[in-house]
């Protein structure tokens, strides 16, 4: 059985919270709740990474714990947005428990309080 493509596991992750969907913007596979987005998925360096929203201060941390892999998106990182890189086996948990916090602080309470960390 093929290995599935980044785009086909973050598809899983991103669409089975509720309301969620995908839309192409600029190019790019959005994912979105009643119309903001909550994930992008990018090339940078032409390598798949996901920029997501995250709480005050996890930007920092993420990124200065682990350069290679997190990184300041151009246009959101002033924002708080973090850049994760996925090409090299990525921990499909962290990632899915990222999405679920960037999903919650764009979706209305109501959606945001039928989502928990426990992912995949």
């Amino acid at each position: 059985m093929p290995r599935k493509k980044p785009i086909d596991r973050l598809r899983e992750i991103c669409l089975a919270l509720p309301e969620a969907e995908e839309r192409e913007t600029w190019d790019l596979p959005t994912f979105r709740v009643r119309n903001k987005i909550f994930v992008m998925q990018v090339d940078r360096d032409e390598r798949p990474a996901i920029w997501f929203k995250a709480p005050e201060g996890s930007q920092q941390v993420l990124v200065g714990s682990d350069g290679d892999r997190f990184f300041v998106p151009p246009y959101v990182g002033h924002k708080g947005w973090v850049g994760m890189r996925i090409d090299r086996k990525p921990d499909w948990k962290e990632v899915d428990l990222l999405i679920r916090r960037s999903y919650r602080m764009t979706a209305p309470k109501k959606l945001a309080a039928l989502v928990d960390d426990a992912g995949v």
